[in-house]
């Protein structure tokens, strides 16, 4: 009796497996494909292979590397591309797979996670823009520089720059970006450029001082105290120990 059991459970799961490889898409199928892939519902091994999964290789004998986000499949003009400029053509890799999906059960035509910028060639991850509209608040739309100056490739938020470490906006110091930044690069700044410093009233005031070495503003003047010191205190050229003139 047992044996027999045995016998009709194989046979069942020989019948289903069979049915497997020959209807996968009724029988293991996640879900309807997209629009575009209407053409091949039916057909999983155009995609799939048997007991590996879905491969990049059989994505981009449909999809060439050098059209995707400029020529359909059919060589038709991309009429409302993803992002404003192709970047597929920039990734180190094809690996289709690790980004996308199809099936309607499983975040069809989607990014499966979020996006590895290590994909991306290195010049490519300079160009944030490409594919990321600018934030409209009214910081941003001051700025036009790199967004990794401030922002990591791994999370927008919390950006990884904190000014008040290096100087505090406060008092008459909370002026535009581009009055200390010159042509939007932030990896300089210039006290120079409000009408109240000017490079020879500057070197005037700290020669009187007895004070030599002022090229770095932000090394004593962190916020808008003129007579704040090295670290933030009230500390004058004399109480700093270097920098004076002995004569």
């Amino acid at each position: 009796m047992k044996s027999g059991l045995k016998i009709v459970l194989a046979i069942n799961l020989a019948i289903l497996a069979l049915l497997a490889f020959v209807y996968p898409h009724l029988m293991v199928g996640p879900g309807k494909l997209i629009p575009g892939h209407r053409a091949i519902d039916t057909d999983c091994f155009a995609c799939h292979a048997p007991f590996t999964g879905a491969s990049s290789e059989r994505c981009t004998t449909c999809h060439k590397p050098a059209d995707i986000g400029r020529l359909t499949t059919k060589g038709l003009p991309v009429t409302k591309p993803l992002t404003a400029v192709p970047f597929h053509q920039k990734l180190v890799r094809q690996d289709c797979v690790a980004c996308h999906s199809d099936h309607a059960g499983v975040k069809r035509f989607r990014q499966t996670g979020r996006f590895d910028h290590a994909l991306l060639q290195a010049e490519a991850r300079k160009e944030c823009q490409g594919c990321h509209k600018a934030p409209a608040d009214p910081l941003h739309r001051q700025i036009g520089g790199n967004c990794s100056q401030c922002h990591s490739q791994e999370r927008w938020t919390p950006a990884t720059f904190d000014h008040d470490k290096y100087f505090v906006l406060d008092r008459d110091h909370n002026a535009k970006c581009v009055t200390c930044h010159v042509g939007n690069d932030y990896s300089r700044y210039t006290c120079y450029g409000c009408h109240e410093h000017t490079p020879e009233k500057i070197r005037r005031e700290h020669i009187e001082e007895g004070i030599r070495d002022f090229k770095d503003c932000v090394e004593c003047h962190r916020s808008s105290n003129e007579h704040e010191g090295r670290g933030g205190g009230e500390r004058t050229g004399e109480s700093r120990g270097h920098g004076r003139d002995d004569d």
